[in-house]
């Protein structure tokens, strides 16, 4: 569908429906635009009332208009909006564009408009950008296109840009002007009931002129395709995302600890970073990223050199690396020589380095190239605070110039203080360095750039697909719903994991106090009692859990205990029977489950397990289908990982057996989406594989 979007992105000419001679209105701005910023193809403004508009010759209606049109863009109150799409089409018009609002996005009514709309659309075979949106934008010379009501065009560059929020454009293309950092297209969605971001981002794959997608959301329409797309155009070129909704009450009320530890924020990070897409937390550090990713190559590793004029900003820099994963670089001792030639014993020239107050332009220079010629540098920060005497034009000048005698190595700056300072900022950006006020915004940058650059380098993997028994799982949910179940017992439950390949622990399902003792007999002693039954979910809390049973005698006792105790909470409680299974002693627990987003779909979970699970929240999610790489990042991802591989002399756990278990979740409830919930826990990993102690499984409504 990509290629459907030329006439709506580089059209050849425009017809402003709705075009007003009145100005301050959206009407009259639009073609104001168009026509102050050279659009490079006729503009025809339709106004039924008007001969003319900003001295162009007025048309009533697009049927009027003599010549061939790419575009409508619509500015019509929304009770004509319908008529309008209907001239268009009987015209011919390939796309348009309605900014008109009042469509889904003020309930019911609109919500059936706007369908009334699509309707048209699809009916005319067009394409649709809004309604509810501030436009499009395209700044290729050729093009020269402002099709939106903001004030502000941006200089041409290779940076494409998506809103879902058309009152915060305007805010965008006035930070991009100011922070200098050039825009290929602009586009304001709105409503997105045709053109999504799925379709924009294969648009930009593709054109060459894009190097760098930025995206403003506030929901996903489809985020599968989304997740598909995007690892594809990742591989290509950047994609960083501000996705709002972080703090939204999206916690549902779940009865697995999973569903009460994901969230849609969580599934939005993991989707995110499974794509290699870069996300910010606010509109200021999206255009910190875009500033770097448009201008800078991507560093070879996280080694970074930090050279300044103060102390201050150099700690404060090196800090805020280390604090995002990159690394202060250890200097080659030759370069710690060269340093130590050419500053004053006061200068520190051991990373970070400080050339103190009285180092010039030429000290940038000199420093800038020695640290960058280092071996053991991927990338460098140089920090400037303006002392008496020295011009801020003048070290922007050296550090533009080191960079350019190190292309392949990315060098960010950081100019701090206010007067004089934009001008050096604006050289700097213009020469293709990056320039921040603050040194965290230029860390947090960098640090984005390598999380990028180590994303690239991971290879291109397909999911494991492992032999499994599906039909067995078919046959045990089917089951479950024909009783009226949503929840699966423990012991089908075990059935369903050992199908995919997941181990359990072995076990037996008893109905008596004979058939425990013969039972752990079987097993061997000591072993664990727990009651089966589906109106008992947290069996501790009704005393339907007893550990360490080491004889025929402790045995019957607590089975007899625990049967009356949980009989005894009522009379509809319904006992299936009892597990025995092996008390099992050491290891690692862990946690393995799956949740279901309603937007997003099942979402994997792994973490530290046991009765701390929430807790401490040490979990890590990923979307499946998960790959084995991603597996194992998830494995390593949690902060507690270090207790998996030993500490202390400690022996470590099968990672291999982890995260095999992980990729066979993601295969179950991949083929099996009539599942909602999955709570392994623990899941008890040893160095001599993992084992499923617990399980808990819920069918999706």
């Amino acid at each position: 569908m990509a290629s459907t979007l030329s006439t709506l992105l580089s059209p050849r000419a425009i017809a402003v429906v709705g075009a007003s001679r009145r100005p301050g209105t959206v009407g009259y701005q639009i073609v104001d635009n168009l026509v102050r910023h050279g659009f490079q193809g006729p503009v025809y403004p339709v106004n039924p009332s008007a001969r003319s508009v900003h001295s162009l010759p007025a048309w009533r209606s697009v049927r009027e208009i003599p010549g061939e049109v790419d575009l409508a863009v619509v500015v019509v109150p929304k009770q004509h909006v319908l008529q309008v799409v209907d001239d268009c089409g009987s015209r011919g018009i390939p796309s348009v564009v309605v900014i008109s609002a009042g469509f889904r996005e003020v309930g019911e009514e609109g919500a059936r408009l706007e369908a009334a709309l699509m309707d048209r659309i699809r009916a005319h075979g067009m394409r649709l950008v809004g309604p509810n949106c501030m436009g499009v934008l395209n700044t290729a010379p050729e093009v020269a296109m402002n099709a939106t009501f903001a004030p502000t065009m941006p200089p041409a560059g290779p940076v494409s840009f998506l809103s879902q929020s058309g009152a915060l454009g305007v805010t965008i293309l006035d930070y991009a002007a100011e922070y200098g950092i050039g825009i290929r297209n602009f586009v304001s969605v709105g409503n997105k009931p045709d053109v999504s971001g799925n379709d924009l981002l294969e648009h930009w794959e593709v054109d060459p002129e894009t190097s760098v997608v930025l995206m403003y959301l506030e929901t996903f329409g489809n985020p599968r395709r989304f997740t598909r797309i995007a690892r594809r155009v990742a591989r290509k070129k950047p994609i960083v995302v501000v996705k709002s909704g972080r703090t939204a009450a999206g916690a549902r009320a779940a009865s697995s600890h999973t569903g009460a530890l994901a969230g849609t924020d969580v599934a939005v990070d993991a989707l995110l970073a499974q794509c290699g897409v870069m996300r910010a937390d606010t509109v200021e550090e999206l255009f910190d990223l875009a500033m770097a990713f448009g201008t800078l190559p991507v560093p070879d590793g996280n080694r970074v050199a930090i050279v300044t004029n103060a102390g201050g900003p150099g700690i404060i820099i090196a800090d805020a690396c280390e604090s995002k994963g990159l690394e202060v670089a250890q200097f080659e001792p030759e370069t710690l020589e060269r340093l130590e030639e050419i500053f004053p014993e006061e200068a520190s020239v051991r990373n970070p380095v400080d050339m103190i107050a009285t180092a010039t332009a030429d000290s940038y220079r000199l420093a800038l190239n020695l640290v960058l010629s280092d071996p053991n540098v991927d990338a460098a920060i140089a920090a400037f605070v303006p002392p008496l005497g020295v011009r801020q034009e003048d070290v922007a000048q050296a550090i533009v110039a080191a960079a350019r005698s190190h292309p392949r190595i990315p060098v960010l700056a950081v100019l701090m203080g206010r007067d004089g300072l934009p001008q050096g900022r604006s050289e700097l950006r213009s020469a293709g360095v990056p320039a921040y006020i603050f040194p965290e915004s230029a860390a947090r940058a960098l640090a984005a750039m390598h999380r990028y650059g180590t994303w690239l380098q991971r290879p291109v993997q397909a999911p494991t697909v492992f032999p499994v028994e599906s039909g067995r799982v078919r046959s045990l949910l089917a089951t479950a719903r024909e009783e009226g179940r949503q929840r699966l017992h423990e012991d089908e439950a075990y059935q369903v994991l050992a199908a995919y390949g997941i181990p359990v622990v072995d076990h037996r399902l008893v109905r008596s106090a004979d058939e425990a003792v013969a039972a752990a007999e079987s097993l061997g002693y000591p072993v664990v009692l727990k009651v089966v039954s589906p109106h008992i979910v947290h069996k501790t809390e009704f005393g339907g859990v007893r550990l360490d049973i080491r004889d025929e005698s402790d045995l019957r006792e607590n089975f007899t205990d625990m049967v009356d105790a949980c009989r005894s909470q009522g009379p509809e409680i319904e006992l299936r029977g009892v597990l025995v299974a092996p008390f099992v002693r050491g290891g690692q627990e862990l946690i393995l489950g799956m949740s279901t987003d309603p937007t997003f779909g099942p979402l994997l979970m792994f973490g530290l397990g046991g009765i701390y699970v929430e807790t401490f929240q040490d979990v890590a999610f990923r979307v499946p289908p998960v790959t084995g790489q991603e597996a194992k990042e998830m494995v390593r991802s949690i902060r507690s990982f270090p207790l998996l591989e030993g500490v202390r002399g400690g022996e470590g756990v099968d990672l291999d057996a982890i995260s095999g278990a992980v990729q066979r979740l993601s295969q179950l409830v991949q083929e099996h989406p009539e599942i909602g919930e999955i709570d392994v826990n623990p899941f008890l990993a040893t160095s001599r594989g993992a084992l499923a102690l617990d399980a808990r499984i819920r069918l999706g409504d």
